[in-house]
């Protein structure tokens, strides 16, 4: 059975700790890399993940966390995911159990920041997990499972080098600390909306907390998230003795706290640092009776910046509008200029008035509008946390800006002409994002709310053949100014109405 199809319908026991086990029967040395003993000792690790497949999980991963052309050398990083599929596919012939069983290629963060926090950047970034996905595909794993990811932005990276390197299932668990959050600041829900829009199979949390204190974090991801939600805590926080980590959550109490979360929604679990095979052999029998709830669609229409979301469904959302050169001398001449501490000066600004959402429009036919656009947003969620708002025409600088955008943006926009949907829509099926609909098309505005009920209409087909949700689309039936004819007011709030 592929695991997609599996997934769907059943509750997903994945494995535990490795790491946590070596250091354990000292069979790790201080600052040493897991990932070496599938070169020198890879029967301990077989061990292991025999055992893991043994206790009853579905899914056992590859310990090959930190394996990334930063901590190994480029031609060791391909030689260790061999031998590390290799020994995880030894450890499933030789175990028991009738369980549907899975192999996981397993990466994390890559060691170093990104910028603007670090000196990675973002394509460097893509191409160095992009490389481990290759790796994982070539020798035949059968999901990708980004795991311990505490950066929203490199999280993007991970997740767009799975998506252009294969068509496996991705999972995608991000760390949370007791404030609820990521360390660069992102919630549980920008974090879901942003990882649903990227196309995430699976988006969760591990690491960091036991799985009582991971509680509020699961609830927030299980609000905003309509794909299956991920949970691997750790045998609690740990404590050190003797110079090694000891954790205080016991087999019996990590069973009956996760299958309370499973209960809750949470259809897929595991255990991080600290967790042994005896934890999932107890669990797996203490959470046999607990049928996997349905998933329900959270038709929230939402974006999100590095830190937060901004939904729609709930009142009224400000968009500043000044980070655009239309009228506006100055800003037409700092775009000339290059010069990007007047447009961040706006930028704040307009945040201190009470903006919730930044539009960010830099065309000018003097200009390169993607260079130019690409730096101000990057340079933007520097100084500001709103969301930001792509408002351009031109295909080239809306795909770099949603590439390099950290979080979810809104996009303006999208028309009925064929050569705006297609020019628009395979980005936001491929980055996420929601879209402005203009109901408008190749013959200009119609003059009638039925005519633009038809444009909405054939928007919203298109969408759905791109698997865009409407929920991603916001409808503008535009204003016509009342001089150009006596109606036009009303014809906008029926066309309103009618949509």
């Amino acid at each position: 059975m592929i695991f997609r199809e599996y997934m769907e319908h059943n509750i997903v026991y994945f494995d535990g700790g490795v790491g946590s086990i070596l250091q354990s029967k000292c069979l790790l040395p201080p600052n040493a890399y897991a990932e070496t003993l599938y070169i020198t000792q890879p029967d301990i690790l077989q061990e292991i993940h025999r055992e893991y497949y043994n206790a009853g999980c579905n899914v056992v991963s590859t310990c090959t966390f930190r394996t990334n052309a930063v901590n190994f050398p480029k031609e060791q990083v391909d030689e260790i995911i061999r031998l590390a599929v290799e020994t995880v596919k030894t450890a499933q012939a030789q175990s028991t159990g009738s369980q549907e069983k899975f192999i996981a290629l397993e990466y994390g963060p890559i060691g170093k920041l990104l910028r603007p926090y670090g000196t990675i950047e973002f394509e460097e970034a893509v191409e160095l997990f992009a490389q481990i996905v290759r790796a994982g595909v070539r020798y035949g794993v059968d999901l990708l499972s980004i795991e311990t990811m505490n950066d929203s932005l490199e999280t993007k990276a991970a997740v767009l080098a799975a998506k252009e390197n294969s068509t496996l299932p991705v999972l995608v668990s991000n760390t949370y600390g007791e404030d609820g959050k990521l360390i660069t600041g992102a919630s549980p829900a920008a974090m879901a909306v942003m990882l649903e829009g990227l196309g995430a199979d699976i988006i969760g949390a591990n690491c960091a907390l036991g799985p009582k204190q991971m509680k509020p974090v699961v609830e927030e991801l299980l609000r905003y998230s309509s794909v299956p939600v991920f949970v691997k805590p750790n045998a609690g926080l740990p404590r050190s003795v003797d110079g090694l980590p000891v954790y205080d959550v016991t087999p019996e109490e990590f069973a009956d706290e996760v299958t309370k979360l499973l209960e809750s929604g949470v259809r897929h679990a595991g255990g991080c640092c600290g967790t042994t095979p005896e934890y999932f052999r107890i669990l797996t029998e203490r959470s046999c009776r607990v049928k996997p709830l349905p998933l329900v669609k959270k038709n929230q229409t939402c974006i999100s910046s590095c830190t937060h979301t901004v939904s729609f469904d709930t009142g009224p959302v400000l968009i500043g509008e000044c980070i655009n050169p239309t009228g506006k001398a100055l800003m037409k001449q700092a775009l000339q200029n290059s010069d990007l501490d007047y447009i961040l000066t706006e930028g704040i600004a307009q945040q201190d008035c009470g903006a919730h959402v930044l539009d960010v429009n830099v065309s000018l036919p003097e200009i390169n509008e993607p260079v130019m656009l690409d730096a101000v947003i990057q340079k933007l969620q520097t100084v500001t946390d709103l969301p930001l708002q792509i408002d351009s025409v031109d295909p080239a600088a809306l795909e770099i800006a949603l590439r390099h955008y950290n979080g979810k943006a809104l996009v303006n926009s999208v028309n009925g002409s064929a050569k705006s949907i297609a020019a628009v829509f395979p980005l936001i099926k491929k980055y996420g994002g929601v879209v402005i609909a203009l109901t408008l098309d190749e013959t200009g505005i119609p003059v009638t709310a039925s005519g633009r009920l038809h444009i909405a209409e054939k928007i919203l087909n298109a969408a759905s053949q791109y698997g865009i949700e409407s929920k991603n689309i916001i409808f503008d039936p535009l204003a016509l100014a009342a001089s150009t004819f006596s109606n036009a007011a009303n014809v906008t709030l029926e066309a309103l109405r009618l949509i």
